[in-house]
């Protein structure tokens, strides 16, 4: 969808990335991009081993991109420790990919709470039957725990385990990368000056 022998300009962006980051978004799920908000997860533990999988960015904006997991996962132990993290967002369909590298934190309990609520009643019920990350004996096992934590809350909300909730990634640069003709990609990289204002360069592919 993205002609490849067009380029991608830094009088062109936006001057502000999550502007910039939104307006691609925008671009993806208006096309039928199937799930724009997944991304890859880069972590590292505390010695620095990495780690990365899928998950969903269901905040993105000013205030910084979140996603929602247990905090005794693998990533969430990764990132308790060792608070920085990646994320890349890749919407193939327009050849393009936006990094973003910058510190974690926590997101509130209400902000947990709100979201929590707000999905099916069955992923809320696999929330808390899972020991994400954990060896399990069987599926059954898992199936059986859930079928019990729905009999135990029905009729009523279901519980908010203390493990689970989000965490907020705080971008301290951008990279948007535009495929081109020859492998001759575009890469422009937003980096946070020390006035709060952001700085664009360009970098070789």
């Amino acid at each position: 969808m993205t002609d490849p022998s067009q380029p991608l300009r830094e009088e062109d962006v936006d001057p502000d990335p999550v502007r910039q980051f939104t307006a691609w978004f925008e671009e993806a799920a208006s096309a039928g991009v199937s799930q724009p908000e997944a991304a890859a997860l880069a972590t590292s533990s505390s010695d620095g081993a990495p780690s990365v999988r899928m998950v969903l960015v269901k905040q993105a904006g000013a205030d910084g991109f979140v996603f929602f997991t247990n905090y005794d996962s693998r990533k969430g132990g990764e990132l308790t420790a060792n608070p920085r993290a990646a994320l890349l967002f890749h919407w193939e369909p327009f050849g393009r990919q936006v990094r973003i590298e910058g510190p974690v934190a926590r997101t509130t309990r209400e902000e947990s709470e709100k979201y929590a609520h707000s999905r099916p009643r069955g992923s809320q019920l696999s929330a808390l039957a899972s020991p994400q990350s954990r060896p399990v004996e069987t599926r059954e096992l898992l199936e059986r725990r859930v079928a019990e934590l729905d009999e135990r809350h029905a009729g009523a909300e279901v519980p908010l385990p203390d493990h689970w909730g989000g965490f907020r990634v705080t971008p301290e640069t951008f990279e948007f990368w535009q495929h081109r003709d020859n492998r001759l990609h575009d890469r422009l990289r937003y980096t946070r000056g020390t006035a709060g204002g952001w700085g664009i360069e360009r970098l070789a592919p």
